[in-house]
């Protein structure tokens, strides 16, 4: 039953990406949520975040800086995974909660898969594109990830609220930073072919590197839409 579910979630997403396509589809979508305004700690902790990543690749979106940050962007959806394990552990008779909790981990799982096919791709692109080095493209992401896994997870533990809007922040300048790259390089990139197992394997089939950034542009407005949405479910 799991994986039916699961399945229809995954058909659901891919065509709301594909339509959010459209640029006035993408702003009625988008712009219910652009006035969201997180707490202070979140907004001080996403402010961080986002100044670490440009002071260590660059303010300018480019195919380095996408590996890296994805790296850990997939980091807060497994960390939330835990939490929901280890709280069900604790709580598994108190059935609305574990309702809850059980629908949350099925947010995070799709949106950790999504990151991860994510990361792959962009990864397989970069060795074609750009040569990257092992300290600042891979070790510090690594490290990086290993020390935010533990934070959202201890985050979410104590108030999940803050854990989700941080998300909220770190997709949104997830997002401008893919439409940043498509608007500078969209000539280049439609011109570009992606070939990828992995990409074909999870279900999607974009005939150009354009197409391919554009739904990741896309997933990355569906996830941070999402993160607000469950702030809902957790009341």
């Amino acid at each position: 039953m799991l994986n039916i579910r699961m399945d229809r979630e995954h058909l659901e997403h891919e065509q709301l990406v594909s339509e959010l396509r459209d640029k006035q589809a993408r702003e009625e979508y988008k712009k219910p949520l652009d006035t969201y305004r997180p707490a202070l700690l979140p907004r001080l902790i996403g402010k961080f975040l986002v100044a670490c990543g440009n002071l260590l690749y660059g303010h300018e979106p480019s195919y380095l800086k996408f590996r890296a940050v994805e790296v850990i962007a997939r980091v807060p959806y497994h960390s939330w995974t835990s939490v929901a394990f280890t709280l069900l552990t604790l709580f598994y008779t108190d059935e609305e909660r574990a309702r809850k909790l059980s629908r949350m981990t099925r947010f995070s799982r799709f949106a950790a898969d999504n990151e991860t096919m994510h990361v792959v791709v962009i990864s397989a692109l970069t060795q074609k594109e750009q040569k990257a080095g092992f300290l600042r493209y891979t070790l510090i992401p690594a490290c990086f990830a290993f020390i935010y896994f533990w934070f959202s997870y201890l985050l979410y533990l104590i108030y999940p609220r803050y854990s989700l809007e941080i998300n909220y922040l770190f997709e949104q300048h997830a997002y401008e930073q893919y439409d940043r790259f498509l608007g500078m390089y969209g000539t280049l990139l439609r011109g570009k072919s992606i070939e990828s197992t992995f990409l074909a394997d999870y279900g999607r089939h974009p005939r150009s590197q354009y197409e391919f950034f554009e739904l990741v542009r896309n997933d990355e407005l569906v996830h941070r839409n999402q993160s607000i949405h469950e702030i809902t479910t957790q009341r």
